[in-house]
Parts: structure tokens; sequence; C-alpha cells
């Protein structure tokens, strides 16, 4: 039997087998191996935060919407190691940061930002945000992403910036500001603050902040040793249509999800 790709894959993948599938997203038959699949996919994206180093303290946090009640989500309890989270340990909330699900606080500047965004972009399933060093050092200037590169044009015209930092965030109105900035994009630079990072899944969130700190990372370091040659505008969107898009988002992080499944299965109580 042909597997139907969708039209994002039919240029990137060779000759396949008989009887070799494509992963795809998952479907489900109930709204509770839904609710338990996206909570184990959290605990998994906190597991790979946790080992590429984005803990900074107990700041960071990843959220995904309950496939029951979309206006409450799931979040990290505060407080808690990235490396230690399961999917027994998440906890859910509401739009206005009643604690519905769990047996620990949460950390208040997650509430106003992730709250403002699921509430700004209903498309967005799970939205991610942490202090990553490059991220971090990239938002002090005050730009954007240039497309120097194949995977830096996967947030090529499709990103913002929010220039207004007023430190922690604590009001609900800068939550409200950031989720402006943020606008119809994958990601918003949070200037002097971080990245942050939304998706139709977890996986497709937790890769676009893993790329965008690699990004980061990369033009830092172009930067410093010179002054970095751009992509064309015309072979950006092209490039753009082809990493960018959410089917790719969610296919990249395929990889890192089952390594940490197999060396952590124990993130999946």
């Amino acid at each position: 039997m042909t597997q139907t790709l969708p039209e994002e894959l039919t240029t990137a993948v060779g000759p396949q087998p008989d009887g070799v599938q494509i992963p795809m997203p998952p479907t489900f038959a109930s709204v509770e191996e839904e609710r338990r699949y996206r909570k184990q996919q959290l605990a998994a994206g906190f597991r790979l935060f946790g080992r590429f180093g984005f803990s900074e303290g107990v700041a960071g946090h990843i959220t995904v919407r309950d496939p029951e009640n979309p206006d409450w989500f799931w979040v990290n309890p505060f407080g808690m190691s990235f490396h230690h989270i399961t999917a027994s340990d998440l906890v859910l909330v509401d739009h206005d940061g009643n604690v519905l699900a769990g047996a620990a606080p949460v950390n208040r500047a997650a509430f106003v930002i992730h709250s403002a965004v699921h509430q700004a972009r209903p498309d967005a399933i799970a939205a991610a945000h942490s202090h990553s060093v490059h991220g971090k050092a990239f938002s002090s200037l005050g730009i954007e992403l240039d497309p120097i590169t194949q995977d830096a044009c996967a947030f090529y015209q499709d990103h913002g910036l929010y220039s207004d930092h007023r430190g922690v965030v604590n009001e609900t109105e800068e939550g409200q500001r950031v989720g402006v900035a943020l606008g119809t994009n994958k990601a918003v630079i949070l200037q002097n603050h971080g990245l942050l990072t939304v998706g139709q899944s977890v996986a497709e969130a937790v890769w676009w902040f893993i790329t965008m700190e690699r990004s980061c990372q990369t033009q830092l370091l172009a930067m410093a040793a010179g002054t970095p040659k751009l992509i064309d505008h015309e072979v950006a969107v092209r490039n753009h249509a082809q990493v960018g898009n959410p089917f790719a988002g969610w296919f990249q992080a395929q990889p890192l999800f089952a390594q940490i499944l197999r060396s952590e299965p124990d993130l999946l109580d």
C-alpha cells in the first residue's frame, strides 16, 4: 500500500521500500488517550530542555492545551528540575491561573505569558519558553534573526520581536503585549529575556525552540567572525516553505523525542 505523504514531504523523501511507512502525527480514539499522549510529550519536552541545558534556576516553561478543555493548559510544577519531570507531575491551570489538577504551585510568569499566548493564538496547541544561553544573548541585541542558513530560514518573516522588557513578567497586560508581538508567527524574541515558540503540537513547539536557539548561536558566531552573507529573499521564502511548516517542525523533532523516550522512559509515569 502506497502511503500518501504531506505535500511538504514529497520533495524530501526518496523511494519507499514496500511496507515502510513515514511516521505521521498520531490520531486518538478518546480524549483520555489524547490527554495522556500530550502530557507524556510535554514531559519529554522538558527532559529535552534539561538535556540541552536550557534550564536557568526555576525559569522556563512549556505548556500544552488540554484536548477536552482548550482554555485549560498543562504546565510544569514551579521549582521542579526539567530533568525530573514526569507526566504525572504536570499541573493543569485555567486562564485565570487557578490550579485545576496537580499538587504543586505554578510559576506566575508561566501563567501570565502562556495564558496570553494561548488566548491570542487559538491555533497554537503548545508554547515553549526558557532562558537558554544563546537566546538570551541574541535577545539583548534587539534584532531579528537573519536568513544566513537553511535552518534559520524556518523563521524567515515568521518571528516577532518584543522590545518592551519590563522585568519579570508578572502582569497580565504585559503577557498580552507579548501575544501581540508574537502575532501569527511561530516565534517571538523577547528582548533582554529570551525566546518563545509555539506549535500545533508539543513536538513542533519544542523543535522550533531548539532550532531557534541554535540559529541564534550560529548568527552570534557569524557576526563575531565578520559580516554574514544573507540568503536571497526568494530562496529564503522557498526554504521557509520546506523547513518552516508545522509538519516539518513535528517531523524534525521525532528523532529527539524517540531518543529521550528510549533513554529516560520514566518520564512517561
